[in-house]
């Protein structure tokens, strides 16, 4: 299991030393450039986009139109998108360029596999399964070809994605796809092998593929109802089984649905929390804990069986947030919505962090508190990201006043 991404708040804290705005903006795009890696520890809560933006300002004093402080704001509308329109996320939210009915409804086996013959596609897939995460700009070369190449629903491509990603996020995962597609935009998101070049080293770059063409092409490619004439969803007739494992490297890892038995979990137990004061973490409140739990309190991680059944996650991911939950609480609980439910039912009290991800279930159980936002909740549905972002900034001049206005905890 790779360290790069070590789920500890010092791993955190140090990425967030290590950011260097100027060459954050000036090389985001290219695949070897200055981006911070902070998303995972973003997406499980071990800090917050205020904690990261404070710990970057102490360093580097930014203008509230920063690119870096531009950035982190696409992070909190997608979450203001999914606050307004919940699973509504999940599907189109207007069509795009060709009816959803248009597009496959499963992703082929040979992007699965990464042989598809177009380097960009196959390198990403390679990355993917080999680290879990990958640069934003090929998620987006990802996305483009799946939907307008390959003509497979978005949706078939975002769930495959957010599988395997340490960092997966649904508001942001979905709505990137979305984005990409032309759902959740005015225009579809196309490139090309020149684009691939400029911003890919070598073993990427894709010349006399199909996308080695010019985008007005692409534009009549991707608006074509017919799929392409391409390497064919299974080449040669291979079973799934043989086309993974003649490409080696990139064989699709596993999935789980159920927390492998190193993170501990157990079953539910009533009597160890009966009268108690209870704390509940999940795994995207893996942060510090507050600092006004009554001494006494119980802290209990929760893993919602319904939830991992729906979205099974990747071998890495579950160790990532096992390791940092198993800091954090004894005992880890993992089991069906009802069953945490009534294990929870004659504590003296429960209190817990809000999170989307477990809007179906958490209240019902706990009191829970609003997460920290950098960004003030806005009431009014923004479906395009410009206008929430002047909405969001309007009157502010440095990273500094958004901190300030919003009274953000830093954490």
């Amino acid at each position: 299991m790779s360290d790069a991404f070590a789920p500890t708040l010092a791993a955190a804290q140090a990425r967030i030393a290590a950011v260097q705005p100027g060459a954050y903006a000036r090389t985001r795009n290219a695949l070897d450039g200055a981006v911070t890696g902070l998303s995972p520890y973003l997406t499980h809560g071990l800090v917050s986009l205020a904690g990261v933006l404070a710990g970057v300002t102490a360093r580097h004093p930014l203008d509230v139109q920063h690119k870096f402080v531009f950035e982190l704001g696409w992070r909190a509308y997608f979450r203001h998108v999914w606050q307004h329109r919940g699973d509504g996320i999940l599907s189109s939210l207007h069509q795009g360029l060709l009816p959803d009915d248009a597009y496959a409804a499963e992703l082929p086996a040979d992007i699965r596999a990464g042989c598809t013959g177009v380097p960009v596609v196959d390198q990403a897939v390679r990355t993917l399964y080999a680290t879990g995460m990958l640069h934003n700009h090929a998620r987006m070369w990802l996305a483009s070809y799946v939907v307008h190449v390959r003509k497979v629903h978005w949706r078939a491509g975002a769930d495959w994605l957010y599988a395997h990603l340490l960092d997966g996020d649904l508001a942001s995962n979905h709505l990137s796809w979305q984005w990409v597609a032309g759902t959740g935009s005015r225009k579809p998101y196309l490139f090309n092998a020149d684009n691939v070049a400029r911003y890919a080293p070598a073993p990427w770059h894709s010349p006399g593929s199909v996308i080695d063409t010019s985008y007005e092409a692409l534009d009549l490619l991707a608006r074509q109802p017919a799929p392409p004439l391409l390497m064919p969803a299974n080449p040669q007739g291979l079973a799934q089984a043989d086309l993974t494992t003649r490409h080696a490297g990139a064989i699709e890892p596993g999935l789980r649905a159920v927390p492998p038995e190193a993170a501990g979990c157990i079953t539910p137990d009533a009597a160890l929390v009966q009268g108690r004061h209870v704390w509940l973490i999940h795994p995207w409140c893996l942060g510090p804990l507050p600092a006004n739990l009554p001494p006494d309190t119980l802290v209990i991680g929760v893993l919602v069986a319904e939830f991992h059944q729906r979205w099974p996650w990747s071998e890495r991911r579950w160790h990532f947030v096992g390791s940092r939950m198993a800091e954090l609480a004894t005992p880890c609980w993992y089991a069906d919505a009802a069953t945490i439910g009534a294990a929870l039912a004659g504590a003296r009290s429960v209190r817990s962090m809000a999170e989307p991800h477990l809007a179906q279930w958490l209240p019902r159980w706990a009191e829970c508190a609003a997460a920290p936002a950098l960004f003030a909740p806005v009431d009014r549905r923004f479906d395009a990201f410009s206008p929430w972002w002047v909405h969001s900034t309007r009157g502010l001049r440095s990273a500094a006043d958004l901190l300030a206005v919003h009274q953000a905890p830093a954490w």
